[in-house]
């Protein structure tokens, strides 16, 4: 038996259209993984369905609104109606926005406080409501692995990007609360688990990494000359610890955040 296989199962991916939610997709479906893509670009949704489906995985997509219950309610039924199960959910949306980060001429004080609660719905609530809904399958079926996507900045403080840090820290905590919670109540094959990627480059944090001619920003030499790696990551490099989470390599993990950076949070000085 291979522990790491991952053949048949229906992975559903949550912010599946984003830079590190693409690479997911193509490697689950290459794994010979069901996998449901969600997102909010149907352009983009569509185009990775049709590559996994052509390169010979199994890969649908459903437009969504990971903030709008109503929506994720209406994917959950197509998923059911389609598959019958749910055994994988990887919490890959979020995101950060301009109001919520403080400028180098700015101070905690200029802050935009709704910006600030936007990027904790997204990152937080985006969390919380796909996991209100899917989880309901893993509990009829008593089996089922959720990954949620944390971040550096949810474990070591940065500067700037504050609403992220914050909303990243409660998606740790929240990790961590539903492995208790759903394996006390509803059986010990439920599991929840983190993945906190370092410094990888996304649309999100391309203009805090690189400026317009593609060069690293002052604040992108700072994070390579703190990381022992001395690069940024690769999406690819999220990919073996994502399949080790989702299948039975890891069947007695639970509660864990398990981070990919290089080194950085190791790294001092």
């Amino acid at each position: 038996m291979n522990l790491f296989s991952v053949k048949d199962r229906v992975i559903v991916i949550t912010g599946a259209t984003g830079v590190l939610g693409r690479a997911m997709v193509s490697h689950f479906a290459g794994e010979g993984a069901k996998v449901v893509i969600l997102g909010r670009n149907t352009d983009v949704g569509n185009r990775l369905a049709e590559e996994a489906r052509t390169k010979g995985g199994e890969a649908m997509f459903l437009a969504t609104d990971v903030l709008d219950r109503a929506k994720l309610e209406d994917n959950y039924a197509t998923i059911m109606d389609t598959y019958g199960r749910i055994d994988v959910l990887i919490n890959a949306a979020g995101g950060n926005m301009p109001g919520a980060t403080i400028a180098p001429n700015k101070t905690f004080f200029d802050l935009d406080t709704e910006a600030v609660r936007q990027v904790v719905d997204l990152n937080l609530f985006g969390t919380v409501l796909p996991t209100m809904v899917f989880a309901e399958a893993m509990v009829k079926q008593q089996s089922g692995s959720i990954i949620n996507i944390a971040s550096e900045a949810g474990l070591r403080p940065l500067t700037r990007v504050a609403g992220y840090g914050v909303a990243k820290a409660a998606v740790i905590n929240f990790t961590k609360y539903m492995c208790g919670e759903l394996a006390s109540k509803f059986g010990p094959g439920l599991r929840v688990n983190a993945v906190a990627p370092g410094f990888f480059l996304t649309e999100q944090n391309r203009t805090l990494l690189t400026d317009k001619d593609g060069n690293l920003t002052k604040r992108a030499e700072t994070i390579i000359a703190h990381t022992p790696f001395r690069r940024f990551g690769e999406p690819e490099e999220l990919l073996g610890t994502l399949q080790w989470l989702a299948s039975d390599a890891s069947r007695f993990v639970s509660g864990t955040v398990t981070v990919v950076d290089g080194g950085f949070d190791a790294f001092s000085i």
